[in-house]
C-alpha cells in the first residue's frame, strides 16, 4: 500500500513537471532536480518494508526511463514548436510581403486610373471650352447680323420716314394775277373757278396754278385760307368762295359804296385722296389785284390720318 501511495505521489509530481514543460515552465534538469528531490523523501522510503523497498525501487526505475522518454518527448515537442513558430513567422513575413505587393500594386493602378480619369476630364473640359468658344463666336457673328439686318432695317425705316415726310410736307401759297399785273378779274355771267398765277410757294406740288385746283395726295386734315380785294368805286361787289368737291364751304364777301374793301375766310378740311379745292368768283362779281398781292389762296397739310381716324371722325 504504501508502494502504491508513493507510485502515485511521483505520478503526480510527474503530470505536474510535464504540465510546466508544456507550458515553458522548467527546463529538462530543473525536471531531473525535481525527480532527485522526489526520490529523496526518507518518510516514505522509511516506512516501507524491505521488499515493498525492492518493489518500489524496481518500479522507480520505471518510472524514471519513462519519466526520461517523456522528457525526450517534451524536449522534441519544444524543438517542435520552436520550427512551427518559426515557419509560421515566415508564412506571416511571407504574407505581409504579399499584402505589400498587393498594396504596392492597387496603389499604382489607382494612380494609373486617377491619371486617366484626370486626362480624360482635361479633354472634355477643353472640348467643352472649345465648344463654348465656337459657340460664342457663332452668338456674336449672329448678333452682328443682326445688328446690321436692325440698322440697314433702320436706315429703311428712316429713309421711308424722310420719304413719308416729305410726301407729308405739302403746302401752297399764291396770289392772283402774276407779278407785274393788276387789275379786275370778272364780273362774268356764271360762276367761274378763279387761277391764282403768282406762286409764292407749292411744296409738295399739290396745286396747280393752271387750273387753280388743290388735289390732295393724302389723306388728312388741311387748313385753306382765302382773301378778297376790291375798288368799292365800282358797282360790284366781291364775293368769292372756297370750294371741295363742287360743293361750297365758306365765302368772303365785300360791298361798300366808297373806297376799297378786303375779306377773308379759311376752313380746316378733312379731304381723301383726290379730293378738290378751289376758289370760286360768284357770277357777277369782281375781285382786285395787284403787285401788292391783295387776293390769295394758301393751304397746307396739318397732319395725315389713318383710315380709322377718319372712320372715327
Amino acid at each position: 500500500m504504501k508502494c502504491f501511495l508513493c507510485t502515485l505521489l511521483l505520478l503526480q509530481s510527474f503530470v505536474f513537471l510535464v504540465q510546466q514543460q508544456v507550458n515553458g515552465g522548467l527546463a529538462e534538469n530543473e525536471i531531473r532536480q525535481q525527480l532527485i528531490n522526489e526520490d529523496r523523501r526518507p518518510n516514505l522510503i522509511a516506512e516501507a518494508s524491505t521488499d515493498s523497498q525492492q518493489y518500489c525501487h524496481v518500479c522507480f526505475s520505471d518510472i524514471h526511463a519513462s519519466l526520461r522518454e517523456l522528457t525526450t518527448t517534451v524536449t522534441e515537442q519544444k524543438a517542435n514548436i520552436r520550427v512551427l513558430e518559426t515557419q509560421l513567422r515566415e508564412q506571416q513575413m511571407f504574407i505581409l510581403e504579399e499584402l505589400n505587393k498587393k498594396n504596392d500594386a492597387l496603389e499604382t493602378q489607382l494612380r494609373e486610373q486617377q491619371t486617366f480619369i484626370l486626362e480624360e476630364l482635361n479633354k472634355k473640359n477643353n472640348a467643352l471650352e472649345t465648344q463654348l468658344k465656337e459657340q460664342q463666336i457663332f452668338i456674336l457673328e449672329e448678333l452682328k447680323k443682326r445688328i446690321d439686318e436692325m440698322s440697314n432695317l433702320t436706315q429703311s425705316q428712316v429713309e421711308e420716314l424722310k420719304k413719308e415726310n416729305r410726301d407729308r410736307e405739302i403746302a401752297f401759297s399764291a396770289s392772283l394775277l402774276e407779278s407785274g399785273n393788276s387789275g379786275n378779274v370778272g364780273p362774268f355771267t356764271t360762276d367761274i373757278t378763279l387761277t391764282y398765277r403768282n406762286v409764292f410757294t407749292n411744296i409738295g406740288n399739290a396745286y396747280n396754278p393752271i387750273t387753280g385746283i388743290f388735289t390732295a395726295p393724302l389723306k388728312g386734315a388741311y387748313m385753306f385760307r382765302i382773301s378778297v380785294y376790291a375798288n368799292t368805286a365800282l358797282s360790284n361787289p366781291s364775293t368769292i368762295y372756297l370750294m371741295k368737291n363742287g360743293e361750297h364751304v365758306v365765302v368772303a364777301h365785300g360791298d361798300q359804296a366808297q373806297g376799297v374793301l378786303n375779306s377773308s375766310n379759311g376752313a380746316v378740311l378733312i379731304l381723301e385722296v383726290g379730293d378738290v379745292v378751289y376758289v370760286s368768283l360768284r357770277s357777277g362779281r369782281r375781285i382786285y389785284d395787284d403787285d401788292n398781292d391783295h387776293s390769295t389762296f394758301s393751304g397746307y397739310l396739318l397732319f395725315p390720318l389713318k383710315e380709322q381716324e377718319l372712320c372715327r371722325m
